[in-house]
């Protein structure tokens, strides 16, 4: 059963009538760009198959009820109109919550709703489950009261809400590929000014998402590091960020910057300009240069970001010994753990998922989870 068709149903035997619509909000994975989005930089993502799928109906009074199939089928309910608090054990009903607060501070009228929630975006993977939840309510309410709110500002009261509600400091990435996605491109985004970049993604090829399933501790308290390291930079180099860095003048600076904050600066701003130059080529299909600009950001992330660990690094070796230069593997996302996105040939797909399954678990201990995609539309509504 279909996650579209399971959402259907279980809101049938929940609330014992039909949805009134479906809203699917897609999940993302990052092709090149790391860690650039909170130093204004630019990104290159794309949204993905798997998605967020909700099942809405309006009710006629305030009260808004959310079953949540994937938790276990916990349930929250709470008033609109009033002022919302954190749930306090169920973290996913913050992510509702918070939207909901958020369109609320914003001057939004809402009305009451039930609503069912079920995906197939993996959770802890660095694909953005979280974004594509918050993403996906907030288009909801936009449907459900007619708020005709543009998707970069469903984007933008979608990141409001895990930062302001559910109190992660993220940047906009996620939630605008999520809202704007298009089918069979990627987008670069210039995260200081929002401005969307449509990249075309060659049909004969796929993008495979490979979970290592290392565990990822110490991802908060070193992405927070990471972020003051950066701003430290900017600051000694007299910017207002890493943006506004070129590659001539860091390299002339770069001897007065602490040891470590100089191989921050330095990341961030040669992956600014290996983005702008992975733009180009996945237009053009030049895998030869695709395959160079991803290695050399992984090989940065592994260096001077300090953000990948040895299992991530012998996945990312295993995909290039087997592509070669007719793709590009990374890893991709906060780091500590986490996804290496690989774009491939289609023909070399089966190649590439018999190495990984051959090798990775019997030197790691680890068990890896292997999905493939091919760029997807963002938000959209599936009429019930």
């Amino acid at each position: 059963m279909n996650v579209e068709h399971s959402v259907r149903l279980a809101f049938i035997n929940h609330y014992g009538r039909e949805a009134d619509f479906i809203v699917k909000a897609p999940g993302r994975v990052n092709l090149i760009g790391e860690h650039t989005d909170y130093n204004d930089g630019f990104v290159l993502p794309c949204a993905i198959e798997y998605a967020t799928f909700i099942a809405v109906s309006a009710r006629d009074d305030d009260k808004v009820n959310v079953l949540a199939l994937d938790c276990n089928n916990q349930t929250d309910s709470f008033f609109i109109n009033t002022e919302l608090n954190s749930h306090s054990t169920q973290t996913w009903s913050n992510y509702v919550r918070g939207v909901v607060n958020e369109l609320q501070k914003s001057g939004y009228t809402l009305s009451g709703s039930d609503i069912c929630i079920s995906g197939d975006v993996p959770q802890g993977a660095g694909l953005s489950s979280s974004a594509s939840l918050e993403v996906g309510i907030t288009y909801a309410f936009n449907h459900l009261c007619d708020l005709s709110i543009e998707r970069k500002e469903i984007a933008k009261i979608a990141q409001a809400a895990e930062n302001n509600f559910v109190g992660c400091n993220c940047g906009i990435m996620d939630q605008l590929i999520s809202a704007c996605g298009k089918r069979g491109q990627a987008l670069g985004i210039d995260c200081r000014s929002l401005d969307l970049i449509e990249v075309g993604i060659d049909p004969s090829m796929s993008i495979l998402m490979i979970n290592s399933n290392v565990k990822r501790g110490l991802l908060d308290s070193e992405y927070n590091l990471r972020r003051e390291q950066c701003y430290e930079g900017a600051e000694a180099l007299a910017k207002s960020s890493l943006r506004e860095v070129s590659i001539e003048e860091f390299e002339a600076q770069k001897h007065t910057l602490k040891a470590d904050v100089a191989k921050r600066v330095e990341h961030i701003v040669y992956e600014n300009a290996r983005t702008l130059e992975a733009m180009d080529a996945f237009s053009n299909n030049d895998t030869t240069a695709l395959s160079k600009l991803m290695m050399q950001s992984h090989e940065s992330m592994r260096d001077l970001f300090e953000i990948t660990t040895p299992e991530i690094d012998f996945l990312v070796d295993i995909i290039a010994n087997v592509i070669n230069t007719y793709g590009g593997v990374r890893m991709t996302g906060g780091g500590f753990g986490g996804c290496v996105v690989a774009f491939v040939p289609k023909v070399l797909v089966k190649d590439v998922i018999y190495a990984i399954e051959s090798q990775y678990e019997q030197q790691t201990g680890l068990k890896e989870t292997i999905y493939t995609s091919v760029p997807s539309t963002g938000v959209s509504l599936i009429s019930a």
